[in-house]
């Protein structure tokens, strides 16, 4: 299987706090990778290095590489607009803009001139949010404010614009933490769903939703990466009993 991602020797600061120490491992395209650890091991800020969403704290910096699609997106010169059309993000938080639903998922398409025509965009928009399984829930009402949709439609929503600018990589940042069971199960099997066409890496705090939704798991602690493997080895049969004593629940 080819490999979509691969991170070499990544150091990550923030002035003179290390945040990250030497993370090496690889993701295979259109599979799933859960990163899993307790609050402030680090991986929500590996999860944003991977589209230089970090870029946009002053103190900032990485060291090592991270190679997409062949290129080491920190060489000098990299298109960082380009990385993250290619690079999609959705955040913890839905965080809807206050447009309408239609125009949330067609402000992607419109900035980066990506529509040919006006039927076009409505193509775009509609394959959006028939990805992100909401076309069916919003369809009649693609005019009004997006703020009117609870809380899961809200995530999909900002998964649909994450998605209408064609992206081949979406990180997910805990996209279901603040939502109930039910839309959270929506979510999940939206993951699964999307990898056929996409490569996901997802940072969650629940050790069931990375069993359930990825193919392999990344367990991150104090910064550093303490094991990588398929999931089911990892819930199973870790090789490290700090895995274990994490995925049991005996700390964090």
């Amino acid at each position: 299987m080819e490999n979509k991602i691969r991170v070499s020797n990544l150091n990550f600061f923030y002035g003179k706090a290390q945040a990250l120490y030497d993370i090496s491992l690889e993701v295979p395209e259109r599979q799933v990778v859960a990163c899993i650890g307790p609050s402030g091991c680090g991986k929500s800020t590996f999860l944003r290095t991977l589209n230089r969403m970090n870029d946009t704290i002053p103190i900032a910096r990485a060291d090592g590489e991270v190679i997409v699609d062949g290129e080491n997106i920190y060489a000098p010169g990299t298109d960082v607009v380009a990385l993250r059309r290619k690079v999609g993000m959705v955040f913890q938080k839905s965080n809807p803009f206050p447009k309408s639903i239609f125009d949330n998922v067609a402000y992607g398409i419109r900035i980066n001139g990506i529509q040919t025509s006006k039927t076009d965009l409505n193509d775009r928009v509609e394959k959006a949010l028939h990805d992100a399984a909401l076309w069916n829930e919003v369809k009649d009402r693609l005019n009004t404010s997006a703020f009117g949709l609870s809380g899961g439609q809200q995530q999909r929503l900002c998964i649909a614009r994450a998605l209408a600018v064609q992206p081949e990589v979406i990180l997910m940042d805990e996209p279901a933490s603040a939502l109930d069971p039910i839309a959270t199960q929506k979510i999940e099997e939206l993951v699964v769903e999307l990898k056929r066409d996409y490569t996901i890496v997802i940072v969650t705090h629940n050790m069931q939703q990375a069993s359930r939704v990825s193919d392999r798991t990344a367990f991150f602690m104090l910064g550093k990466l303490v094991e990588y493997d398929s999931t089911q080895k990892m819930f199973q049969n870790p090789n490290e009993k700090l895995t274990e004593d994490y995925i049991t629940g005996r700390f964090g």
